[in-house]
């Protein structure tokens, strides 16, 4: 087998345009990032420069390049043009002569092209159709309804098997690309190639019997022979043999006293690699394919108990809560993440003790180097099929035929990682995109049960029977599936407190299964900020602020819900920082209350983990990986070990809880003090805490009538400190009464630096009197601390780690430092 990959420098030009365009262009890629690379549109991440490229999503594109062939190529008995991702609509011509087309961004294309080459020198011209005129014309058969507003909204986006969210999206510019995304190459071979290779797992009592199914396409009908290699760590720990019977062989390999693979925080992430190669008589090598694969079970249980019906994941035999965030594209010009952008994000996942990600549908199906991360830090995967808040052709058979197509690809392609849990079949459909006929707004239940309950969960039954399927997300199983919400049984999107401006405590009531959506906005920080402004610009209310402000209404929702909470920021850069601990704050509050109703509910995937442009939203890291007040905050009410508080403030008391993810018991002794807000202690005390393996309950209530009867209720802070064998896994906070009842005074924070090396320091924060939210940032540099926006007790030093993205001196790093809390956003 010979390989010659055409990635690199192509050119690319308008076709059949007046205004005619002609740059160099790079492979993968998009058109978006040739443009930009040559000048020739603006950054439309900056200010609304955004506007300056519609005219790409309307133009037709020519993408050619040169290439050479080899006579030892050629020799070959077939030559594949193999196409890992066209964006979207492409003809593929080969020295002038039509190869074939493509229609579908989500899978690979494959062309006989032996019969076009020559050799020497070779052309390849890929011509990429505008996806705005096609889905208008398409439009005129049969209207595709979406959700979304302006630039949001997609015209027929249904009809295109394309990035949705590449139209934009109430959190995404609407950059829409086209051009050769990712890999391109020619692949020539004789005899026979391996066409699929499909490792199933036999779990029992210190062993693990791997049955691997492999097909081969072949060219001639001498025999072939499969030899297959299981490794560890670098070593052969079992290998056999086989020979086909036809296009396919099945061989089964022990591997005895396995290292199991498991999520984040509950166990290691053990990879064995299984080498197989195709042999032909002689012996001669003619392929080869490795998979690497984690030794796990891993499903949906769903089984009737005294709520309705559960919903969690288990994970070699144990139940586990399901903590994360959902992912979408980490750019919205898509092609240009690498493996530091995943690696970064995904770090940061595995650092705040999450354990899974939700791939949404209006995105992507990820690319390898995503879910090889995933498999290295125990990253669970729910995996959206790449369906969202529209409706879709299923009435045609020339888009079903394609989708089968797109599901088979991509389930095959990433059936082996130990990280994937769940493939789900859309995002929302069933939250109203559905009913008894179609109408102006809703497909059928009759074509939607066609794609999602027969298509796609047919082909997952067959190529990946040992994975669940889950029809849509949010979706109530039954009879009753327009009650998306059931608290009883499935998974829930939960929207009241943005869309239907309900109260943060409205979480405190909701007692649904499996939370797989809810979120709350924020701004990303002044950095940020001023990456994508001018300073006359930094208003919240600006022309330029509300640009890049997709959900409507939100930078008003945003501030009208600080003035139910907080005092007025006294400057614009307070109310980004404060709308961070705004959001922070509701986000604990939901997921707090959600872990300690387990094992009712079993799950909490917060919306969003990321963001694809600059812009104010739901993400917990914006798009330059800083983290906002969110993320930080994440990494404490994930926690494996959580103490927490609820407060009634009529009653006087503190309901104190100790939840347990780990999968032993944990025990320890809960401290608790009461402090005025200037810092005078009240009264403290300290009780023993134990809780069963994933458990939570009750450890006990306080009781603070008298001191409340004195003080009154915002004069009183509570704080909860858990501790095992000396060392504190778990604090928090409580107050009675909304932040901004609270008089608090300036705390005076002090601090020491201790330099670590060119990178690291160590900052030791004191305070006179409580800081709430406190945070660490640096006035120029960018950084990420151990810890941030937490809160500070008179008498109780805390260190935190700060790593900073640049070599700085000591001196540089304090003339830098910046410490805020609360207080300072308005006094």
């Amino acid at each position: 087998m010979l390989e010659l990959s055409l990635n690199g420098k192509w050119t690319a030009a308008t076709a059949g345009s007046a205004n005619h365009i002609k740059t160099s262009a790079t492979v993968p890629g998009c058109i978006h990032s040739d443009l930009l690379a040559a000048k020739i549109i603006p950054d439309p991440f900056i200010r609304d420069q955004e506007k300056e490229q519609f005219f790409v999503a309307e133009t037709d594109w020519c993408y050619e390049r040169e290439f050479t062939v080899t006579q030892e190529l050629l020799n070959h008995e077939k030559v594949i043009l193999q196409c890992d991702g066209l964006d979207t609509l492409a003809e593929i011509k080969v020295n002038g002569r039509r190869a074939g087309q493509s229609d579908n961004m989500h899978r690979r294309w494959e062309y006989d092209v032996k019969s076009f080459l020559h050799s020497g020198k070779n052309k390849i011209t890929i011509h990429f159709s505008a996806p705005l005129p096609y889905l208008r014309k398409k439009s005129r058969i049969r209207q595709m309804y979406a959700w979304g507003v302006g630039l949001n909204r997609r015209e027929g986006g249904g009809w295109l098997r394309k990035q949705a969210c590449n139209f934009g999206w109430d959190w995404g510019v609407a950059t829409t690309t086209c051009g050769i995304w990712r890999n391109i190459q020619l692949t020539a071979f004789s005899t026979g190639r391996i066409e699929d290779v499909h490792i199933r797992q036999t779990h029992s009592r210190g062993k693990v019997l791997l049955d691997i199914a492999t097909a081969a396409e072949r060219n001639t009908g001498s025999k072939l022979y499969l030899a297959v290699h299981a490794s560890f760590n670098g070593k052969t720990i079992t290998e056999c043999a086989k020979a086909f019977t036809g296009k396919s062989a099945r061989s089964r390999i022990t591997i005895d006293q396995p290292q199991l693979w498991w999520p984040n925080g509950l166990g290691g992430q053990p990879l064995y690699e299984v080498t197989v190669d195709l042999l032909d008589s002689d012996g001669n090598l003619l392929d080869t394919t490795a998979k690497r694969i984690g030794l796990r079970t891993l499903r949906l249980e769903r089984k009737p108990d005294r709520w309705g019906e559960s919903f969690h994941f288990v994970c070699n035999g144990k139940p586990f809560f399901a903590k994360g965030a959902n992912w979408i594209p980490g750019d919205a010009i898509v092609s240009r993440m690498d493996y530091d952008d995943y690696a970064r994000l995904l770090d940061a996942v595995a650092d705040t003790h999450m354990n899974m990600l939700r791939v949404w549908g209006g995105g992507i199906y990820e690319d390898e180097v995503f879910y090889n991360l995933c498999d290295e830090l125990g990253i669970c995967v729910w995996q959206d099929f790449m369906f969202a808040c529209s409706t879709y052709p299923a009435f045609d058979k020339s888009f079903m035929d394609n989708v089968a197509m797109e599901v088979r690809d991509n389930v095959r392609r990433l059936r082996h990682h130990p990280c994937i849990a769940l493939w789900c079949g859309n995002n929302e459909l069933e939250q109203g995109l559905v009913a008894d006929e179609w109408t102006a707004t809703t497909m059928s239940w009759k074509d939607y049960g066609s794609l999602f309950d027969n298509l796609i969960p047919g082909i997952v039954k067959k190529t990946d029977p040992q994975r669940d399927y889950w029809p849509c997300s949010p979706h109530t199983p039954g009879n009753n599936r327009t009650e998306w919400n059931d608290p009883t049984c499935g998974d829930a999107h939960l929207w009241n407190p943005w869309f239907s401006n309900t109260p943060f405590e409205w979480y405190r009531t909701c007692q649904h299964r499996f939370n797989s959506e809810f979120g709350f906005q924020s701004f990303p920080e002044p950095k940020t900020v001023a990456a994508y402004t001018l300073p006359h610009e930094r208003n919240i209310t600006h022309p330029i602020m509300e640009w890049h402000q997709r959900s409507g209404p939100g930078n008003k929702r945003i501030v009208t819900v600080m003035t139910e909470w907080f005092r007025m920021p006294d400057h614009f850069d307070n109310y980004l920082w404060l709308s961070q601990i705004q959001q922070g704050m509701a986000i604990s509050y939901a997921v707090e209350h959600w872990r300690r109703s387990m094992p009712r509910g079993m799950g909490t995937l917060y919306w969003q983990l990321n963001d694809n442009w600059p812009v104010a939203s739901w993400s917990s890291i914006d798009y330059y990986g800083r983290w906002k007040a969110l993320h930080y905050m994440a990494g404490r009410f994930f926690a494996p070990v959580m103490v927490s508080g609820i407060e009634n403030a009529q009653r006087g008391t503190v309901e104190v809880h100790l939840t347990n993810d780990r999968l032993k018991p944990v025990k320890g002794r809960i401290t608790w003090q009461v402090t005025t807000a200037r810092g005078e202690t009240v009264v403290n005390g300290a009780e023993a805490a134990r809780v069963k393996a994933t458990a939570s309950k009750k450890a006990f209530t306080l009781d603070l009538k008298e001191p409340m009867q004195k003080l009154g209720a915002a004069d009183m802070l509570v704080w909860l400190r858990f501790e095992e064998n000396g060392e504190t896994l778990s604090s928090a906070m409580i107050t009675f009464v909304k932040p901004k009842q609270i008089e608090l005074v300036d705390p005076c924070i002090k601090s020491t630096v201790k330099q670590i090396d060119a990178t690291s320091f160590i900052v030791t924060m004191k305070t006179a009197a409580p800081a709430l939210w406190a945070w660490i940032t640096l006035s120029r540099n960018d950084c990420r601390c151990s810890d941030n926006f937490i809160h500070l007790c008179p008498g109780e030093p805390r260190i935190i780690e700060v790593a900073t993205n640049k070599p700085m001196t000591l001196p540089q790093f304090k003339q830098q430092l910046r410490i805020c809390s609360l207080f300072n956003t308005y006094a």
